[in-house]
């Protein structure tokens, strides 16, 4: 796992984002990175219980707003349609990214090389990146229902804001 104090490893990703167009289009940190700090929210599968429970917390905190203050990115294994579907069903504004082959999850730490049958997914974990694309807070499980403690991640918002 990347530590705070970190560079964050830079990607492109496809993704799909709710609220503007459906099509699928290329995300990258460091684009991200020139509107400000981003959240990375690395998460196992879409419509797993668990990951629905941490990818809807995270959307419905109140403490920052998702919009304007910080970039969020969900990523995970699963491919850009499923994402599409899961960002529908759930009301998730924020674009979900596909690291299809657990390359981007690898190169934070937060990489299962198997998990229940299921080779290279992403493990749930959170990394908050300055404007400076340096790591200010991570966290990583081992466990799908392990929640992180979003209080720490809040602290972690408000420096880099």
């Amino acid at each position: 796992m990347l530590e705070g104090g970190s560079d964050a490893p830079d990607f492109v990703l496809p993704g799909v984002q709710l609220g503007h167009s459906t099509d699928i289009k290329s995300f990258s940190l460091s684009g991200a990175l020139k509107d400000g700090p981003v959240l990375l929210n690395f998460y196992l599968f879409d419509f797993n219980p668990a990951c629905r429970q941490h990818m809807c917390d995270l959307h419905d905190l109140s403490w920052f707003n998702l919009d304007s203050d910080i970039t969020v990115f969900g990523i995970s294994t699963d491919g850009s349609f499923s994402h599409r579907e899961f960002a529908q069903q759930e009301g998730l504004e924020y674009p979900l990214l596909s690291d299809t082959d657990g390359s981007v999850a690898e190169s934070y730490g937060a990489l299962h090389e198997e998990f229940r049958g299921h080779r290279r997914i992403a493990r749930r974990s959170v990394f908050v990146v300055d404007r400076d694309g340096t790591i200010q807070y991570s966290w990583v499980s081992g466990e799908p229902a392990d929640q992180p403690e979003w209080d720490d991640i809040k602290a972690a918002v408000d420096t880099v804001k």
